[in-house]
């Protein structure tokens, strides 16, 4: 098992985590977590994808193994450090996909990237987001831990247990108040389309993402000259978790549709 790479020099693990190691595969998948999340939301996916697919989850700091580690202060800052540690692994076709803030990462890392003399990606995956040029910010970040607590609960995919455990409600609500932050404060600038195909994952019933909007595709198509497809599945913001095999099928169709889906089943113990 690949534990990820270390930063040299500093003793810190860097970003990225590479679960099971597949030198041989055609393609790399990066994937970015939601605000509060970590690479761990992914880990399961490995199981899923074909050995085509080669699986990195990408760890923002402070959270899981990198908890000791100061967060991002803004986007910027993350982007940066995540494109600077992404560019070498860059050099065979890659995807990347990111889920809420983690699609607007996924998107100024594509720009990053780019910039930096990489190739763009062959697939942008942004899902449970609208676009960063139309989606709405707010003010959550500066409100007390009650207002927190009752966004979580809108959106679903926080368990009541946690949030009212003496010992892990405070660090959750630190981990997301600084996404909050992050992703609240971030402007995205204006830049010239991206040329990959944008694929727009949703829940039919995220309120992030509400069905029926008059532009479906959420304000994604306007950053590429690709194309950009849509496709929605049952469930609300954190659809990816009852609706993982489904969406994980979906995600290797749209790399190629001739590889297999499927994969060994994600056990249910560790």
């Amino acid at each position: 098992m690949n534990a990820g790479p270390v930063r040299a020099g500093t003793g810190r693990r860097g970003a990225l985590r590479c679960w099971q190691p597949r030198p041989a595969a055609r393609w790399r998948l990066f994937c970015l977590p939601h605000a509060g999340g970590g690479a761990g939301s992914f880990r399961a996916w490995a199981a899923l994808l074909p050995p085509e697919v080669e699986l990195w989850g990408v760890q923002y700091p402070g959270r899981e193994d990198r908890f000791a580690e100061p967060f991002a202060p803004d986007m910027g800052a993350l982007v940066d450090a995540l494109a600077a540690e992404m560019a070498p692994h860059t050099r065979r076709p890659y995807a990347l996909f990111g889920h809420s803030m983690g699609s607007a990462v996924a998107w100024e890392l594509a720009h990053a990237l780019r910039a930096a003399g990489a190739p763009e990606p062959d697939r942008l995956f942004a899902s449970g987001r609208r676009s960063p040029a139309t989606a709405t910010t707010g003010t959550v970040h500066l409100q007390d831990d009650e207002v927190l607590c009752r966004e979580l609960d809108r959106l679903g995919g926080t368990s009541a247990e946690v949030l009212a455990d003496p010992g892990l409600r405070p660090l959750v609500l630190g981990c997301v108040r600084a996404d909050y932050r992050l992703i609240e404060t971030y402007r995205p600038a204006r830049r010239p389309p991206l040329h990959c195909p944008v694929e727009v994952f949703a829940g039919d019933s995220d309120p992030e993402f509400p069905a029926g909007a008059g532009d479906p595709d959420g304000g994604w198509a306007a950053l590429t000259h690709g194309p950009t497809r849509v496709r929605v599945f049952a469930g609300d913001h954190f659809y990816l978790t009852p609706r993982r095999t489904e969406a994980v099928a979906a995600l290797v169709r749209r790399l190629d549709p001739a590889l297999p889906t499927g994969g060994r089943p994600w056990p249910s113990t560790p």
